[in-house]
């Protein structure tokens, strides 16, 4: 045995199971909890897990990349999750096409206003082009909008971030939010979250009610197509 006492966790924080197993462990408890509080808006377990695992990762030394070297198992089933979403959107197809045409208007009025909205925003506070043009893809889904960010220029590392940020406070204040404003349809509800906050708001809208997750995975990539199309025609009329 070896005298250092913390030998153990050295060789441990090494092997890419371990850090596989902690993030699960975590996000397992953090849904628990989220379970326990009726699913309460600010119980929400992605962001919980979030700053759990951060902290963890400063307390311990870990870099990202050791980090990811591990957990990145579970970056890999994003894709067959997002796939995974054309089986409610079957199963609800008849449903869907009977709302086809507001769910296009919608989806071009909630496209232009997310980009147009944060770009003046941007502008108004005085921010650095390269931030603002990080800032415009913020409500699709993080690989749509690193790419969109690559193609501009942009810092994708902050693109990032404002995406899981956009993600994880559509999902906390949707539902209070439409409560309070009376809104109890369900797919506009859904269509809604999903528009604004890509992924973690679709998570969220299959948690309140699986007609709303389905229609909030359908605005997700719809959201993804247009606004590769708009951002860089925004772009070049309110930045550069």
């Amino acid at each position: 045995m070896s005298s250092n006492p913390f030998a153990l966790w050295v060789y441990l924080s090494q092997q890419p199971l371990l850090w596989l197993t902690v993030t699960l462990f975590v996000y397992a408890t953090a849904d628990a909890l989220s379970q326990r509080t009726g699913r309460h808006p600010f119980a929400n377990p992605v962001f919980h897990s979030m700053w759990i695992l951060a902290v963890f990762l400063l307390l311990t030394g870990t870099s990202y990349t050791t980090y990811f070297s591990g957990a990145q198992f579970v970056h890999f089933l994003l894709g067959p999750a997002t796939v995974a979403l054309a089986v409610p959107l079957y199963e609800n197809r008849k449903t869907v096409l009977a709302a086809i045409v507001p769910m296009l208007a919608a989806l071009v009025v909630g496209c232009i206003t997310a980009i147009v909205s944060v770009v003046l925003l941007a502008k108004a506070f005085g921010l650095p082009d390269k931030i603002t043009l990080s800032l415009a893809p913020k409500s699709v889904t993080a690989g749509v909008a690193m790419g969109i960010s690559e193609s501009l220029g942009a810092d994708a590392s902050l693109t990032a971030v404002s995406v899981v940020l956009t993600g994880i406070m559509g999902a906390i204040i949707v539902t209070p939010m439409m409560n309070r404003m009376r809104i109890t349809d369900y797919r506009a509800r859904g269509f809604a979250v999903g528009l604004a906050s890509h992924g973690i708001g679709v998570a969220r809208a299959f948690q309140v009610d699986a007609m709303a997750g389905v229609f909030a995975g359908i605005a997700m990539s719809l959201n993804a197509l247009v606004t590769s199309l708009l951002v860089p025609i925004a772009v070049t009329l309110l930045v550069r």
